[in-house]
């Protein structure tokens, strides 16, 4: 089956490096000597946006082989959908996938956005949803429903939106939504339905999962933990009549060399701050943050200690924000560990380097030519058939 590699644009900004947590990229972070997104010259502000940087990682990314861009959502970064409809017009073929809560609009409302954006695109929209983390960032968007009724409500969200999509007219009522001849107008109606890559770890994530998901979505773990889990989606899906696809969301740091790759590392890690490595504390609910902790056995005194398996790294979340597990290692070992997840079941990744622009670059020259169980045909755009390239 083809491999869909998609890349990380950062919403939020950048780093220079992972040797020292500092932002130097994106209007997100005060301007440090140096800094562009915006930069200064002459004593006043180049003009040059975030945006305009994310332009750059987007078509950097394209040129290099990937198939779309992952746009993140958090309280500290752009609107994902408003950035998509920027960057569409930046790029040719390229997808974007657009992480959201469903949460936080009304379902018929998304299905209007969504059919737009693919209207106007060509088709080119595809879904990263989320359910929310818990915690104090959960409620900086005024949300207090707890984990489980979270999916819930994602579940019946996307039971809307299916059927509102076709034109209706559609009626529902469950215990988050209600909706009467509902649907969208013709034009709207005709265009293909965004692809869902669908994230959660907890027992009501896979039961959302199994019902609406064309890719359930990890975050990178120890590959026997991965397998464990891809079996119980695998169990609840086929269960639905349904047939599972699975994806990972993995950082990379690769470089000609192993020894090259892990003295990356190790200038990063002379900055991380000693009350970390007692261990991470969780401000949430998110059962994928709880698992990834599980696999270290904190506290640690060397970055090594983190590596989880051959190349597998579960300390990416101290010298940036985001998940803990990553792959380290030369473009050969780096390769081949994306080449054993494929042999997992894997068929999409969703990978990212810090900096997302130059390392879109590396990674695709040097990573993903080396994949044995890539398909590299024409990508071509997906408006005439759903979930092809």
């Amino acid at each position: 089956m083809p491999i869909d590699i998609y890349w990380r644009i950062g919403t939020h900004g950048d780093q220079r490096s992972l040797r020292r947590r500092v932002a130097s990229r994106g209007d997100w972070a005060p301007g440090e000597p140096g800094a562009i997104t915006p930069g200064v010259r002459g004593g006043r502000g180049d003009g040059y946006s975030n945006l305009d940087h994310m332009a750059d990682v987007a078509r950097a990314s394209e040129l290099s082989g990937f198939v779309g861009g992952l746009l993140p959502s958090f309280p500290f970064t752009d609107d994902p959908w408003a950035a998509a409809a920027s960057l569409a017009r930046e790029t040719t073929t390229y997808r974007f996938m657009i992480a959201y809560q469903p949460g936080f609009l009304h379902p018929v409302q998304a299905a209007r956005m969504s059919a737009s954006l693919q209207r106007a695109t060509g088709g080119r929209v595809v879904y990263n949803v989320i359910s929310g983390g818990g915690g104090p960032a959960q409620l900086w968007w005024g949300d207090k429903v707890d984990h489980d009724d979270r999916y819930a409500r994602t579940s019946e969200f996307l039971d809307v939106l299916k059927g509102v999509w076709d034109g209706g007219p559609f009626d529902y009522e469950g215990r988050f939504y209600r909706v009467e001849g509902a649907g969208l107008p013709g034009p709207l109606a005709r265009q293909p339905f965004p692809e869902i890559y669908f994230s959660g770890s907890s027992p009501a994530a896979i039961r959302a999962a199994g019902r609406h998901a064309d890719h359930y979505l990890s975050w990178l773990e120890p590959f026997e933990a991965l397998a464990a889990k891809f079996a119980q989606v695998r169990e609840h899906t086929e269960a639905l009549g349904r047939a599972p696809r699975f994806a990972v969301r993995i950082d990379v740091l690769a470089r000609e060399t192993e020894e090259e790759a892990w003295e990356e590392i190790r200038r990063g890690w002379r900055h991380v701050d000693p009350a970390q490595l007692r261990g991470p504390e969780a401000s949430g609910d998110s059962v994928g943050w709880l698992r990834s902790s599980s696999f270290v056995d904190w506290p640690v005194t060397h970055f090594r200690e983190l590596e989880a398996a051959p190349n597998v790294w579960g300390g990416f979340h101290l010298l940036r924000g985001g998940p803990a597990f990553g792959l380290v290692g030369s473009y050969a070992q780096v390769a081949a560990r994306l080449d054993e997840l494929i042999g997992l079941g894997v068929d999409a990744f969703i990978l990212a380097g810090v900096p997302h622009l130059e390392e879109s670059y590396r990674v695709g020259e040097r990573v993903l030519p080396l994949l044995r169980g890539r398909d590299l045909r024409e990508r071509t755009p997906i408006s005439a058939t759903r979930g092809t390239v």
